[in-house]
């Protein structure tokens, strides 16, 4: 071979090379997003970050990094992102037991409101009673008969103090004028176990964790906890249909960054979430797993955290529960 044609070849190689080693470079240094679950694995924030988080990475060209952190109600993974840079590469999925902490716990170490600021609604989802068939009822108003006929008699799990699950029972009990004991377990897969085994005899959990248990003989779905039936229910009745005028008790989701966020960056994975809400594979696999979705824009989700935080010591004052 000519010393012509070798030189195009070993300039062609050296530019191969060059490409590969940027490339590389900007590889290594691709944006890391961390979004934090502050409940452990098959909890629904996980649940729902696993479902977006490869689209969102995606979107925001970036890696997203899903990391479970449970504790004390959620409490604990909600303080890390509380005390991360605002800087919108630590992020929190919260739901309603968010804003809840923060006046059921008498020491908490963030401000559930004031510490963080909304980045992206990512859509509503609703919550369940459960009774264990071994208390022979058949709807809500037989299960509020028979805890009534022996008060504190009987148990209920949770996924935890403080969590959502804690206080839509605990609210549902105030309401009925009916007392029950509280196991607190870790989370809501733990919650349900204990309600199959028979050692507790009810349950509040989110639709996404029970819907596979729709026809478990095991169990008796009583009431959904929401406004209006649900769409992933239609022929379950509202706890407001069933006795209790006026309960409601369902649950946001969506996620926040520590407050001081650029607006600039927050706008920006504002957008990106609300890109990958608009994927009908997101939508459908999110509506599989009894979450009605909904993109909003940052000063829509703010408004709405607004209003949860008030109701929030609103609902708690109302069930009496209280964490030291």
């Amino acid at each position: 071979m000519s010393l012509a044609a070798r030189v195009p070849s070993r300039l062609s190689a050296l530019l191969l090379a060059i490409a590969a080693t940027c490339a590389g470079a900007a590889h290594a240094e691709q944006r890391v997003i961390r979004i934090v679950v502050p409940y452990g694995t098959g909890a629904v924030q996980d649940t729902i970050a696993r479902a977006i988080g490869d689209e969102l990475g995606r979107a925001l060209d970036s890696s997203i990094v899903i990391e479970n952190r449970a504790g004390a109600g959620g409490t604990v993974g909600t303080a890390q992102v509380a005390r991360a840079a605002p800087d919108g590469n630590t992020l929190v999925l919260a739901a309603a037991s968010h804003h809840i902490a923060g006046y059921l716990y008498k020491n908490l170490s963030y401000d559930p409101y004031k510490d963080f600021t909304g980045v992206a609604y990512l859509g509503n989802t609703g919550y369940v009673i459960l009774a264990s068939a071994g208390l022979k009822v058949a709807n809500t108003a037989e299960f509020i008969q028979a805890v009534k006929a022996k008060p504190g008699a009987y148990d209920y799990a949770s996924a935890g103090n403080g969590s959502a699950s804690h206080l839509g029972m605990a609210s549902f009990l105030s309401a009925a004028g009916a007392q029950m004991q509280h196991i607190p377990m870790k989370s809501t897969g733990d919650a349900v176990t204990e309600l199959l085994a028979g050692r507790v005899q009810a349950v509040t959990a989110a639709t996404i964790g029970v819907t596979g248990y729709r026809n478990d003989p095991r169990v008796t779905f009583l009431a959904y906890t929401g406004k209006q039936r649900s769409r992933f229910a239609p022929d379950l009745p509202t706890v407001a249909e069933s006795g209790l005028p006026g309960y409601a008790f369902d649950s946001w989701l969506g996620l926040l960054a520590p407050a001081g966020i650029a607006p600039a960056e927050r706008d920006k994975l504002n957008a990106a979430v609300n890109s990958v809400l608009a994927d009908p594979k997101v939508q459908a696999r999110l509506a599989a797993l009894g979450v009605e979705a909904e993109a909003r824009s940052p000063a829509q989700f703010q408004e709405l955290l607004k209003a949860d935080w008030d109701a929030a010591g609103k609902l708690v004052a109302a069930s009496g529960a209280r964490v030291e």
